[in-house]
């Protein structure tokens, strides 16, 4: 690992030679390097790198470090520039990674405990994930990870907002706190919640010199500024002292919790796979990145919010625009599921290894179908879209299955379910009985969450299909997806990532981050008045170590 307080040094050029890289007129042609050479200097990404002109005067070059200056004079000396130095600093040494980099926690265990076992060993940080899952499920994948991982800071679980179930959202939170999982991302949450309290807050006690230690460091991912206000804010009161007298949190924990953010990372999701809201990285970055520096001023924080960026990062140039809008580390989502160890079947990774930017459309969410919220998920091959939209329409439309016609229902029957309804509120109601049975309950009582349970049968069960890779119900499949895949396919075409062998997350990562020092590298020389070809700006997916 490379020290993160290396020292670099930048040569700037004097007044006046910077008045002599003012753009020369068209007519003159740029007298530096050829193209191929030009370019093969912006990928050596590691090397000193000097900026040179004419000694007559004239446009600004290239030329390698020990490279002859007859007939040229050097005007600037760029340091080298590694990958690991892309992010913000602090970012490696408070999770204790290399590079700053994220795998996120795409649901129902796609992101697999192999695949937080691999970004754990090449440096890097992955989440499980764990949304989706029955509580059992989570504790087999946490259990597992605690042992392989035993003593290292850089790997992490998902705590998935649960409005239908705060039970198990408690249940989960606690289990990873007893189990001493060290890092946790908090997703799709509206607003806090006592269990991602809870985890913002246990453990805090004084360290040398008096500063708070956390050994539980909390993500938060969010879209929307009103939310991401909350995370910035410390802990509500009223919750810490509920927490409190519940038991849960004591008074020392709370009095300290009162004095720091909820989190210190804060992951802005844009136009991401699963629940999104489909900003733009580019508008809702500086808008969150500016409120977090309000919020530490107003609560007089003494160390920073750092902002990382998820959302629509499939290529080196969207991964290196993140970390040039000033992303303190990037979270990757939709694309890792044609990695290797994504818990996702053949035959879905091959539909998302077809897709394009615009294969991809909003679906209701299974988790919170009641609440009419919508995630992103892949269009081309499959039906899923239409035909959960279908139900989410019946279900606002209609009280109970009672008013919806026999002629609707037997479509359903024939072409949703492909089995009779009574036997979709079997499999329904034998879920429910070991999963929740206070939901039962209330379908017993109200014919419309009944109705609401037994569609959630089929949000459910696609995405199962999916990852199984049930050929049979193919048409049903539900895969959570950005443009962000579209965008890593056409990057990827015929090149050493092509190969769904050569796909392990640490490739896609290592390679998106080289091919973001690179195009980090173009910029830079660009901006110092360098005329530039095309391809300075594009870096080809290879075998990396």
């Amino acid at each position: 690992m490379f020290p993160v307080d290396r020292p670099t040094r930048l040569t700037f050029p004097t007044f006046d030679e910077y008045r002599m890289w003012e753009p020369m007129p068209t007519s003159q042609a740029p007298v530096q390097s050829p193209v191929e050479d030009t370019v093969s200097l912006l990928q050596r990404v590691r090397e000193p790198l000097r900026l040179v002109m004419p000694a007559g005067g004239g446009p600004v070059g290239l030329a390698a470090t020990g490279s002859s200056l007859a007939g040229r004079q050097l005007v600037g000396t760029l340091p080298p520039l590694f990958p690991e130095w892309l992010g913000e600093r602090s970012f490696a040494a408070a999770h204790g990674v290399r590079f700053p980099y994220v795998a996120g926690e795409m649901a129902n265990g796609i992101a697999t405990t192999g695949m937080v076992t691999a970004m754990a060993g090449a440096g890097m940080l992955g989440f499980f994930g764990a949304g989706g899952l029955g509580y059992r499920e989570v504790e087999k994948a946490v259990d597992t990870l605690a042992a392989e991982l035993v003593g290292r800071p850089n790997w992490g679980v998902n705590l998935i907002h649960s409005p239908n179930e705060p039970d198990l959202e408690m249940r989960v939170a606690e289990l990873l706190l007893r189990r001493g999982v060290p890092r946790i991302s908090a997703s799709a949450f509206m607003d806090l919640t006592p269990a991602v309290v809870l985890c913002a807050a246990h453990g805090l006690c004084r360290g040398p010199g008096g500063r708070v230690v956390r050994p539980v460091r909390l993500f938060a991912k969010v879209s929307r500024p009103e939310v991401a206000e909350k995370f910035m804010a410390p802990p509500p009161a009223a919750m810490l002292n509920a927490l409190v007298a519940r038991g849960k949190l004591t008074a020392e924990g709370a009095g300290l919790a009162a004095t720091l953010p909820v989190a210190e990372d804060i992951t802005v999701e844009s136009d991401s796979g699963g629940h999104t809201d489909n900003r733009p990285l580019g508008s809702l970055f500086p808008v969150i990145a500016a409120l977090a520096e309000k919020m530490r001023v107003r609560h007089g924080y003494d160390r920073p919010l750092r902002i990382g960026a998820a959302g629509g990062l499939g290529t080196p140039g969207g991964v290196a625009a993140a970390f040039a809008l000033g992303a303190a580390y990037v979270v990757t989502g939709s694309v890792n599921q044609v990695a290797a160890e994504a818990g996702l079947s053949a035959d879905a990774k091959a539909l998302l290894g077809e897709a394009d930017l615009a294969d991809v459309v909003m679906a209701p969410a299974a988790d919170m179908f009641e609440l009419g919220v919508k995630l992103q998920v892949l269009r081309r091959g499959t039906l899923f879209a239409s035909r959960a939209a279908q139900l989410y329409q019946l279900y606002r439309d209609h009280g109970g299955l009672g008013d919806i016609t026999a002629s609707v229902l037997a479509k359903l029957e024939r072409d949703v379910f492909r089995m009779p309804i009574e036997d979709v509120w079997a499999e329904t109601k034998a879920y429910w009985e070991h999963r929740d049975p206070v939901e039962l309950g209330k379908a017993a009582v109200d014919p419309k969450h009944r109705m609401a349970l037994l569609f959630r049968w089929y949000l459910g069960k696609s995405s199962r299909w999916a990852i199984e890779g049930d050929e049979t119900r193919r048409a049903d499949y539900q895969v959570w997806c950005g443009p962000a895949m579209g965008a890593f396919n056409r990057w990827t075409a015929g090149s050493f990532l092509a190969a769904p062998a050569h796909r392990t997350v640490v490739q896609i990562a290592l390679n998106l981050l080289e091919g973001a020092a690179v195009v980090t590298r173009a910029h830079q020389v660009r901006s110092y008045g360098v005329d530039l070809p095309p391809a300075a700006f594009t870096f080809a997916p290879r075998r990396l170590a």
